[in-house]
């Protein structure tokens, strides 16, 4: 029989769409988010596959065909999983998506706050392995009680332009705008805090477990 050809990994553009075309729940940028958290997990039984079933609640959807699901896969695990495995290094940093500019609007701040707010809420999901509970070191800790505030207010600020009805001043717009992108920044740093905090615990782990194996004779 002979060999099936390599597939080549596909582009963002491709995986986006054909998350799209199985009804993935979550877009590229939560997807992103959560499989940044579940690589820096400290769940030492998080694995790229499981990270992929859990997006549509445990199983693969069914594809149209074996070329689909190979190219997704393809996409997902040797595409964006190793691709974001590499911001655990420190000079690599780990950074939320960005975003074109677009003129001021309660639109563009309620675009903009959603993404934000779905990339959070990713990575918190990825990082606690679908738990309410994990432990996690002490610097992780901290970092993702602050990203729970920041989540918060970009929540805030969420609300604010999907409820808000009156023309905004431009100035007092680009002004929440500026706010979201501050915000932004600071979860960035904590986010790579998290991540470089649980990479030195497994490391730690795994030394621990290599130390501690018996000498077979």
């Amino acid at each position: 029989m002979p060999a099936r050809p390599k597939v080549d990994v596909p582009s963002d553009q491709i995986v986006r769409a054909l998350l799209q075309r199985y009804a993935c729940p979550f877009p590229f940028h939560a997807v992103r988010g959560r499989f940044m958290g579940a690589i820096a997990s400290p769940d030492m039984s998080v694995s790229p596959m499981q990270a992929i079933r859990d997006l549509w609640g445990g199983a693969l959807p069914e594809f149209e065909s074996p070329h689909d699901a190979e190219l997704l896969l393809t996409g997902l695990m040797q595409g964006l999983w190793n691709e974001l495995s590499d911001h655990q290094k420190r000079t690599k940093p780990f950074k939320l998506v960005r975003i074109k500019s677009e003129q001021a609007s309660w639109e563009t701040l309620a675009r903009l706050a959603l993404v934000r707010r779905e990339e959070l809420d990713g990575f918190i999901e990825g990082l606690f392995a679908g738990q309410d509970e994990i432990d996690l070191p002490e610097k992780a800790h901290a970092a993702t009680n602050i990203i729970g505030e920041l989540r918060a207010m970009i929540a805030g600020l969420h609300q604010l332009a999907t409820t808000k009805v009156a023309p905004a001043d431009v100035a007092e717009l680009e002004g929440l705008i500026k706010q979201l992108r501050e915000l932004s920044i600071i979860a960035e740093k904590e986010i790579n805090v998290a991540i470089h905090a649980c990479k030195r615990a497994r490391a730690i782990i795994l030394g621990t477990f290599s130390a501690e194996r018996p000498v077979l004779h």
